[in-house]
């Protein structure tokens, strides 16, 4: 791929999409290498001139009233990332590490923050040699920024802290030696720069997002698969319907489910003398739930596609004016609200699936075999299957939780409200994968339902996704041991996107 060019302005989901899981190689842009000089300029009129200005020779937090010499300019700065870097807990995955790397280095190619090109340059060094930091995932509270997380991802830029490079871990002297990259000496302002921010919280919400965008649209198909197999009716997908309460992420729910069961044989069996005339509403109301998780997803989108490209540290340079304001860009209250929003989304969309599931188990309304199994007594089929995703979907309301209504205040007061937007962003990542595998749980019982009314046929569209799945686990036809197939439906889950594409599900 070719390399993404950064300035600070035009990066978008997609493009983070592309670095933190494909690993696209990225360079800061020319016209934001001139800017990010500029800005630089202005620092070093500040260092030569001796102004008292925060974060260049001042101390940090409720530190600020302390002046600092400017001999000890640098000591300054790599003395703050070195105590700062705090710290603890399981370290951030890869993808959101690099995720990290690139959101700090766009942000620093904005030219707001008075950093050389250098330093981001060597922040793209990392990323592109799959050079990635070891940074623990606890110690933020969301302002002023994520503070030790991003310490511990520039540590190995001054020749500290680990780097893992091609699954090793090493310290960062051995690490930057085996991709030809040296330590950095940090000039004033620099390490402020690299640790004051929202990259930690804000990559951590757009992997979220990413895998929430497959979810909201594999809950349409599979849902669809489960209102068929529960011979349900497509009317409540009816287009009229939706435009009297024209929510565009209802209408776009309602166009997908209606679409996919269209030319289904099952429907055609029961099209005249059913005597349910109501679906219950994990059925009936899909278009409603779904949808709303869609529309909350958007919003999010559009705030990270905000803060992607939003100047998040402090003070901020102003290289047409020549000066240097100090402000509060660095709270993360706008991602720490977006977390816990889509963390109750994605919860609803879990908790209608777990419905669905419980009414295909449930032979009083689906009237298809007790648990989904022949032989039912002898077999258990999937009894506890449904009972997994009760679990699941119980957790998910526990972490439903806001993070971003508390607050503790820290350095001594002078931060005295926080966002705690990374343990809102933290706590959403269990909520994805407890939802991906309720769907997953969803669509194998679905499949079941369609096997068990043989030999009518589904829709085309679901026929698809139900050869998909046999293509991977065969049909229940007794007892087996149960973990290993809903391991493989969450892998067919994982991997739906290109039949999602061709099938036309947005």
């Amino acid at each position: 791929m070719s390399a993404l060019l950064l300035d600070g302005r035009g990066l978008g989901l997609g493009e983070f999409e592309q670095v933190a899981l494909g690993r696209r190689p990225c360079a800061i842009s020319d016209d934001a290498r001139s800017q990010v000089r500029a800005s630089r300029r202005v620092v070093e009129t500040v260092v030569a001139r001796g102004d008292p200005v925060y974060g260049i020779n001042t101390g940090f937090g409720d530190l600020a009233r302390v002046r600092i010499a400017r001999e000890d300019l640098r000591s300054l700065q790599e003395r703050l990332v070195l105590s700062h870097a705090a710290g603890l807990g399981e370290p951030l995955d890869a993808a959101a590490v690099r995720g990290m790397l690139l959101l700090r280095a766009n942000t620093l190619a904005r030219g707001h923050s008075g950093v050389r090109p250098e330093l981001i340059d060597a922040l793209l060094g990392l990323l592109n040699a799959d050079a990635l930091p070891r940074v623990p995932s606890r110690g933020s509270v969301g302002a002023s920024g994520d503070l030790a997380p991003l310490a511990h991802l520039a540590l190995p830029l001054i020749g500290r802290g680990e780097l893992v490079v091609e699954g090793e871990r090493m310290p960062a002297t051995r690490g930057l030696a085996a991709i030809g990259q040296g330590p950095q000496v940090l000039e004033a302002k620099e390490g402020l720069a690299l640790i004051n921010g929202t990259q930690a919280m804000t990559s951590l919400l757009a992997l979220a997002a990413i895998r929430g965008r497959r979810l909201v649209r594999s809950a349409d198909l599979i849902g669809a698969l489960s209102t068929d197999a529960l011979r349900g009716t497509d009317t409540a997908f009816d287009a009229r319907i939706h435009a009297l309460r024209p929510h565009r992420g209802q209408q776009r729910s309602a166009s997908n489910m209606w679409a996919l069961m269209q030319g289904s044989e099952i429907r055609e069996s029961h099209r005249f003398g059913d005597v349910r005339v109501q679906d219950p509403y994990s059925l009936r109301c899909a278009p409603q739930v779904h949808g709303a998780v869609r529309d909350v997803l958007e919003d999010v989108v559009a705030t990270l596609e905000v803060e992607m490209n939003a100047v998040t540290d402090n003070p901020l340079v102003f290289p047409e004016e020549g000066e240097i304001l100090s402000g509060g860009n660095f709270h993360g209250e706008a991602v720490a609200v977006a977390s816990d929003m889509l963390a109750v989304g994605l919860t609803e969309l879990g908790t209608i699936s777990e419905r669905r599931v419980e009414k295909l188990t449930n032979t009083a309304f689906s009237a298809l075999p007790p648990f989904l199994v022949e032989d039912a007594g002898l077999n258990s089929g999937f009894m506890v299957a449904q009972v997994t995703a009760a679990a699941l979907a119980a957790e998910c309301k526990t972490l439903c939780h806001p993070a971003s209504v508390d607050t503790i205040p820290t350095s001594a007061d002078k931060e005295d409200h926080v966002s705690m937007g990374m343990g809102a962003a933290l706590k959403l990542a269990p909520v994805v994968r407890n939802v991906n595998a309720i769907l997953a749980i969803e669509l194998a019982a679905a499949a079941q339902g369609i096997d068990l009314l043989r030999p009518l046929r589904s829709s085309p569209p679901l026929e698809r996704l139900h050869a998909a799945l046999r293509a991977r686990i065969p049909k229940w036809e007794r007892d087996r041991e149960m973990a290993p197939d809903l391991e493989t439906a969450i892998e067919v889950l994982e991997g739906l996107d290109p039949l999602l594409d061709e099938l036309g599900v947005r």
